[in-house]
């Protein structure tokens, strides 16, 4: 069997999504030589400013997705809400990474959820639930506090329920506010904090891991997250290989970051996967030798994999729509804070909660770059 083969500059890569995350990965490839496409549901999406080509139509839209995967050299993905009719019809076009069976199994939490505990990767007390019956019966089960999360479509916040105790009001409550559809109830856990872990897997099997990311999240959405998280060598050891062991296992080609909880008795549990760049690795641009966007690009396109070592402590402040609710920002008293750069995704509309941007910071400590863009942030609307 011949090796996967390796796309030169000069090639065509295309995104399934044109958000941000689609945007900054255009932006790294279009530095490096290549031509993009994006699909998105959006004309005026993010990505749509710095491509090549913007596809419109709907994430479940397979003839769309055939569109741009026609003539391209390969195609990877910024959100993996997208139909498996429509991966499918993609992969026989074009090489797709992560690959159609990674990104069903990750884009259901029931059917992720499942695949960790069963390969045996260290996990809370869960149970699937696909009925008001089978959810009362695991809230007694895990002890009454629960987290409630939608199998398909969440993120940032959405499709989650918090339940306190047992009644049957507020099960009632939270199944019907989800939909009444397949969920993950978690027990809540104590947390000492959070942190992530971004592995990046070529077509060849090369396998690397950025340094752990501290996250700190508001309304179940990451505020500010940095680099290094400042965790022992041996967790730090130990949650490198796991986010390694994960991409292997589920055959990723590409990028896969691994949500961890750190609990207040030291375990280190995975809570959540997303088989692209991240959020929490926004910072890498600024303190790492490859960004995590750089290291898309090259995963997906078979390049050999960039050098992930930290250069510097750095850390990034997301700017939700809510920044914009009293006027325009004050982005010049941010970008006189020493470190700082301002990063807009030039969004059409804030809204409250929507991620329009973020500001990121590089510091002789994690700690001083996080101040830095903290300050930057609270700079926003100073006269």
């Amino acid at each position: 069997m011949s090796s996967p083969k390796i796309i030169q500059p000069g090639g065509t890569l295309a995104i399934l999504g044109g958000g941000q995350l689609g945007r900054m990965m255009a932006m790294a490839a279009r530095t490096m030589g290549y031509h993009v496409r994006v699909m998105d549901p959006e004309a005026r999406c993010p990505a749509s400013y710095v491509v090549d080509e913007t596809i419109v139509g709907a994430w479940d839209n397979a003839v769309a997705a055939q569109q741009l995967a026609m003539g391209a050299d390969a195609v990877t993905l910024e959100i993996e809400q997208i139909g498996v009719d429509a991966l499918a019809r993609v992969a026989e076009m074009a090489p797709l990474r992560p690959g159609v069976e990674p990104i069903r199994i990750i884009q259901d939490k029931t059917l992720q959820k499942v695949w960790l505990a069963d390969h045996g990767f260290p996990v809370g007390p869960f149970r699937v639930v696909r009925s008001q019956a089978e959810l009362q019966q695991a809230v007694a089960a895990l002890g009454g506090d629960v987290f409630l999360k939608i199998g398909r479509g969440g993120y940032d916040g959405r499709g989650q329920a918090r339940i306190h105790g047992t009644g049957a009001g507020e099960i009632q409550k939270a199944w019907s506010a989800l939909g009444g559809k397949p969920c993950v109830a978690e027990q809540a856990l104590q947390l000492d904090f959070e942190i992530s872990v971004m592995a990046a897997r070529n077509p060849a099997g090369e396998v690397r891991s950025f340094p752990a990311a501290r996250n700190h999240h508001e309304n179940q959405i990451l505020a500010w997250s940095v680099l290094p998280a400042g965790i022992s060598p041996e967790m730090e050891e130990r949650a490198e290989r796991l986010a390694r062991e994960i991409s292997a296992g589920l055959g990723v080609e590409g990028m896969l970051c691994v949500e961890m909880f750190v609990t207040k008795g030291g375990e280190l549990l995975v809570n959540e996967l997303a088989p692209r760049p991240h959020n929490s690795y926004h910072q890498s641009e600024r303190g790492c030798v490859t960004s995590q966007f750089e290291q898309a690009v090259r995963a997906a396109l078979n390049l050999p994999l960039g050098d992930t070592s930290l250069i510097s402590p750095c850390a990034i402040v997301n700017l939700l729509g809510d920044v914009w609710a009293n006027g325009e920002p004050n982005f010049a008293a941010a970008m006189a804070v020493p470190g700082v750069r301002v990063h807009l995704y030039e969004k059409l509309s804030a809204r409250p909660g929507r991620k329009m941007g973020h500001l990121s910071s590089v510091g002789a400590t994690a700690e001083e770059a996080l101040q830095r863009v903290l300050e930057a942030k609270r700079s926003l609307h100073s006269e």
